[in-house]
């Protein structure tokens, strides 16, 4: 499971460092093509970087939902879950003993 975590986090970095590289290059490609003014490429790298993030925010939500299928396909309880039971646990000792 560990290895699965560890390939979810290092593409997510990988997609990221592309992302910011190809934004650049876009950006520069842009200028250059169209001679666009400062100002028009700063919107155009805003507009990248704005694709960018809501693309990092979607690949976070898929790889949080893949590690919770693959915590859910070994049996593993969320520590949420875990933790509810443990005051629960500690809630009945404590009635048995009062």
């Amino acid at each position: 499971m560990l290895e699965l975590l560890e390939k979810a986090f290092l593409t997510g970095l990988g997609a990221i460092s592309v992302t910011q590289k190809k934004g650049e290059e876009l950006v520069a490609e842009f200028r250059e093509k169209y001679k666009a003014s400062e100002e028009e490429g700063k919107a155009f790298l805003e507009k990248i970087q704005k694709m960018a993030i809501e693309n990092r925010e979607k690949l976070t939500e898929a790889a949080e939902e893949e590690v919770r299928k693959a915590i859910e396909k070994l049996g593993a309880v969320p520590m949420e879950d875990f933790h509810k039971l443990e005051k629960r646990v500690a809630a009945l000792e404590k009635k048995l003993k009062g």
